[in-house]
Formats: structure tokens, C-alpha cells, sequence
């Protein structure tokens, strides 16, 4: 039998269960409480404990390439190489996007010892193909995790397999100088917004910056619109494949997003998430919506001050604004890491409030999980992070790790390059994603 070369096809040929989304979650001393979503079982990647005689070469898997998170991520190595005599890692840092769409070769093949990953599905499936390693002695035996992540970290059975580090809201960003200048005010509905984009053109200004070149960015902007639209129960059982696309409620969401693509940068499918930040930056977009991360594209200083951010307006007041999305980023080992002693003591740092510190100091878009981490050192964006996902009654993980993959990456990136193309044909391209999804979701 032929490797599978894409998610797509591995997926097809080594279906998974649908899963359901995660619950309510709250913030817990600073670190955010995924709620419960059971994972798969897998079974453990060898015997090594954390606190193991551990030595020579560790070798890493990076999906952090662009400047602001690789220089963070390097930072901690260092550190950790001066705290561990006689333990290197060795980084092998690939394109975000092309270390995702690759991650089946990766694994099957001969993967890192560790890798950077993502808490929720795409943990999940990975342990359920018994694909990565367990990590739940390491888990146990760092300091600092809330006991709300636990369950995202862990298989049915409860063993845990990835070690949650860095996560971040997705929200509307703008600069504060800029807001200023012109007089604007923070929009509280749907109808305030689209009367602050009219008024934004009118100066000649693009409201909202927008991209999706890599196929993913734009799924936040369904997301949000849906979970503002329809509710965060009802956004993860569409998500969990058990709700029909085709239905009067999915469809409004599409024509909402109608109505605001005018306020959107125009040609977003040949635009990286990178360039619509730095229209931002620049002055030529008054608004974005997208994760905190967008901050990267700001120099640290000055400019990351001069940023500001709010949550999605409201659209049903029944429905309010209390729903967010802030993706959890982790760290998790492979099966059989060359060298699991060193993997383990390297997983376990990284899990804890030392490396977090100097994560989150380096890249100041995203926060720490850790219940120890010194958020008296956050800046004042971080702490306005912290204080929204504090506030949020209902989190979502994203599309792209709330859902299948084979369906979010197959099926949901296309369709909604396909409805930005041509926003006009939503009917149809919605019986398309209703007709795949059965297709899926049966296997």
C-alpha cells in the first residue's frame, strides 16, 4: 500500500470519529480552561521519565518560522541548553502552513523527537493513530497547568500527550493613533460597524484588512460570524458535522459576510496574513480581524503600544458578544523520539512558567497557559488579552482545529475561497460543503 502524501488522503484511508466541540470555559489564575473534550487513546512512546539521566542531541520540529516566534522559540532553547549541560536542540524550523499540510508524512516518516503543535482535533487524531508519544509523566510532573487544560491535553483514558505553552484571541485590531486622528469609536453592533467602515472610505482608508492566501484566515471571519449569528452551541455541532449546511441559519451567515465583504481589502485570496497586518501597520487598513499574533508585523515598542483591539460587534442581541476563539499552541513527541530522555526534560521546560516568561516577553502577541507565568511583565496589550478571554463565556478552539481536518482543510478552505471569489454563488457552494460533509462525517 502507497504513503499517503496529503492530510486528505491519510484521513480517507484512516478515517476518525467526529468530534464534538469544546465547552464553556473560564480563565483560571491567567491560563485559559479548555473544557471537555475527550481525546483518543494512544499508547505511550517509551518508558523514559522526566526525570531521567538525560543527554546529547534533542531534535526539534519548528512550524515557527517567520521572525517574531522563531526568535522566541530560540530563545528558550538557549535557555534551556544553559540550565541542561551536555542537552543541545537542534531546530528544524519549516513554513508554518507547509509543516501543517505535511505533518502525515512527517509523522509516518522519521519526525523530530518533539514538534510544535496544536491543542484540540489535531492532537486528538494524531494520538488516535498512535502517532505520537505519551507525555503524561511530564505532564504530571510540571508545575503551573490548570487543571482546566487537562482534558484537552488528554486521550479518553487519560493519558496526556501535548504540553500546552502560548494561546490568543481573535479580534478586531486597530491602531490607536490612527482612531484618534480621525475621531473613531469602538463599534458595539453590526450596524455601528458597517457605519464606521462607511466612514472610514470615505476618508479613502480600506476598513478591514483581509487575506487568505494559505486558505485558513478567512475561516476566523466565518467563525465569529457564525458564532455571533447562530451561538456557540450551535457553531460546534456544525462544526461536529451535525447540523446541515444548506440551512436557512448557515445561509445568513454567508449573507451577512456578503454585506461586509465591501468593507474587506479586495483581492484577498493572493494576499499572506503577513501583508494584511502590515497594511494595518502601515495605515492603509483601519481594522483587522484576526488572531493577536497579527502583532508580530509591529515593531516591539512603539508600535505594539500604539495597537488596540475589540471584540466582534454584536449582530443578535439575544446572542451578545460573550463568544470568543483563542487557538491553545503546544508542544508534543513523537513515537519513538531518538532520544526520549532529552525530549521529556525539553517537553517538560517548555511546559512550565520559566520558558513561558521568555516566550511570551519575546513575542508579545500571544500569553502564557502556565498559572505561574509573571504576567506582572505582560504589556498592556497581553493584559487586555488576558482580561477579555477572563470575560468570554463561550471559547472556540478555530475552524480548522473544532472539526475534522480532512473536512476543514478539504472542504471548508476551498468553499470559502470559492465564496469570496464569487459571493454570489453561496447556495451552491453551500451544497457542495453539505453534500462532502455527509461524505465525511459517514466514515
Amino acid at each position: 500500500m502507497s504513503r499517503p502524501r496529503t492530510e486528505a488522503e491519510y484521513l480517507a484511508r484512516f478515517p476518525a470519529a467526529p468530534v464534538s466541540g469544546f465547552s464553556r470555559r473560564t480563565l483560571l489564575g491567567g491560563a485559559l480552561a479548555l473544557g471537555a473534550m475527550g481525546l483518543s487513546a494512544c499508547s505511550s512512546g517509551g518508558t523514559a521519565s522526566p526525570g531521567a539521566a538525560a543527554s546529547g542531541e534533542i531534535t526539534f520540529g519548528n512550524k515557527q518560522a517567520d521572525p517574531v516566534p522563531k526568535a522566541a522559540i530560540e530563545a528558550v532553547a538557549k535557555a534551556f541548553q544553559d540550565a541542561n549541560a551536555g542537552l543541545t536542540v537542534k531546530m528544524n524550523t519549516v513554513a508554518h502552513t507547509t509543516f501543517q499540510e505535511n505533518i502525515n508524512n512527517y509523522l509516518q516518516g522519521s519526525p523530530d523527537d518533539a514538534f510544535g503543535w496544536f491543542a484540540g482535533y489535531r492532537a486528538r487524531f494524531f494520538a488516535s493513530k498512535n502517532l505520537v508519544g505519551d507525555l503524561s509523566d511530564v505532564y504530571q510532573a510540571t508545575p503551573g497547568i490548570p487543571e482546566g487544560l487537562k482534558k484537552a491535553c488528554s486521550t479518553e483514558d487519560g493519558k496526556q500527550i501535548i504540553m500546552p505553552a502560548t494561546y490568543y484571541p481573535w479580534v478586531v485590531l486597530y491602531r490607536k493613533s490612527m482612531w484618534e486622528k480621525n475621531g473613531y469609536e469602538v463599534p458595539k453592533t453590526l450596524d455601528e460597524f458597517k457605519a464606521l467602515g462607511d466612514k472610514m472610505k470615505g476618508k479613502g482608508v480600506t476598513p478591514l484588512a483581509f487575506a487568505d492566501k494559505d486558505g485558513w484566515e478567512a475561516m476566523g471571519t466565518f467563525d465569529i460570524l457564525n458564532l455571533r449569528v447562530n451561538g456557540y452551541d450551535y457553531h460546534i455541532s456544525l462544526m461536529s458535522g451535525q447540523e446541515d449546511w444548506t440551512s436557512p441559519k448557515v445561509a445568513n451567515v454567508f449573507d451577512i459576510w456578503k454585506g461586509l465583504l465591501p468593507y474587506h481589502q479586495p483581492d484577498a485570496l493572493g494576499r499572506s496574513w503577513q501583508e494584511a497586518a502590515q497594511a494595518l501597520q502601515k495605515g492603509d487598513a483601519a481594522m483587522y480581524y484576526l488572531g493577536t499574533f497579527a502583532a508580530q508585523q509591529f515593531a516591539k515598542g512603539a508600535e505594539q503600544d500604539d495597537l488596540d483591539f475589540f471584540v466582534f460587534p454584536e449582530i443578535d442581541s439575544a446572542i451578545g458578544t460573550g463568544a470568543i476563539e483563542a487557538p491553545t499552541d503546544g508542544y508534543m513527541m513523537s513515537k519513538r523520539p531518538k532520544n526520549e530522555a532529552g525530549a521529556k526534560k525539553w517537553l517538560g521546560f517548555l511546559g512550565a512558567a520559566e520558558a513561558q516568561d521568555i516566550l511570551v516577553q519575546a513575542d508579545p502577541s500571544v500569553i502564557a497557559t502556565s498559572q505561574e507565568a509573571d504576567v506582572e511583565k505582560y504589556t498592556g496589550l497581553q493584559k487586555k488579552m488576558l482580561a477579555v478571554l477572563k470575560d468570554a463565556t463561550d471559547v472556540a478552539l478555530f475552524l480548522d482545529r473544532d472539526s475534522r481536518p480532512d473536512f476543514a482543510s478539504t472542504v471548508m478552505g476551498p468553499a470559502i475561497q470559492s465564496f469570496i471569489k464569487n459571493p454570489d454563488d453561496a447556495a451552491s457552494i453551500l451544497k457542495n460543503v453539505e453534500a462532502q460533509k455527509k461524505s465525511i462525517f459517514a466514515s
